[in-house]
């Protein structure tokens, strides 16, 4: 049997594992529920994730990929339910309003560039944009790296959303494989090798809950 005779089999499970990525966002929620408060938690990964999927549907109608356009009609649903926690949590409002202003404008922008641009270019083209703006989400919590190293303690950074993203990476990478998208490739390949140095992260620096439950096993021992 050929790779493409598993293109649904993989298309719906590569689907299903990013749903199940997408609804780890309800762990951090749940978190930000019992703190009373969304202080301390970046808003980026929810932001990111609603202009990314917006994106990621205009390709896949471009593809008329049915897999890759129900997961992110998904993906726009939970995480605007996401943002909204957030946003209700939040101690200022303003500056929340402010980050989804400028996203808004943003993803504006490349929507009416992907209406405008000629067909024959279109595919291409937007697909760089994609994948960029992929790889920007997938590294943006590596921008907290030198404050982690620095107290070496990861709590900052969403262990869910990573762990569940190197499967759907993984996933995703070989869709993309079998349906022989150079694009849809490059991302996931990228897109993996990131998390894993993430996930990375937290083998090399524990958080302060990880720590503290650690030691407290060990004076128990003792």
């Amino acid at each position: 049997m050929t790779l493409e005779e598993y293109k649904e089999i993989v298309g719906s499970c590569a689907m299903y594992i990013t749903m199940l990525q997408m609804l780890a966002g309800i762990i951090i929620c749940k978190n930000i529920y019992q703190q009373g408060t969304s202080k301390g938690v970046d808003p980026m990964p929810f932001l990111g994730g609603i202009g990314l999927c917006i994106l990621m549907l205009r390709y896949a109608w471009i593809l008329d990929d049915s897999a890759m356009i129900n997961v992110n009609i998904f993906g726009v649903v939970t995480n605007t339910i996401y943002m909204a926690v957030y946003y209700y949590y939040a101690s200022n409002t303003k500056n929340v309003l402010n980050l989804i202003g400028k996203a808004t404008v943003f993803i504006v922008i490349f929507l009416i560039y992907a209406q405008v641009e000629h067909p024959s270019n279109v595919e291409f083209r937007f697909g760089i944009v994609v994948t960029v703006l992929l790889f920007l989400l997938i590294a943006a919590p590596l921008i907290h790296l030198r404050e982690i190293i620095k107290t070496k303690n990861t709590e900052i950074l969403p262990f869910p959303l990573i762990l569940m993203g190197t499967l759907v990476s993984f996933s995703w990478l070989l869709y993309g494989l079998i349906i022989d998208n150079a694009f849809v490739i490059f991302q996931n390949v990228v897109g993996f090798t990131l998390s894993i140095a993430q996930l990375s992260l937290f083998v090399i620096f524990p958080s302060k809950k990880t720590q503290d439950r650690l030691l407290s096993e060990q004076r128990k021992k003792d």
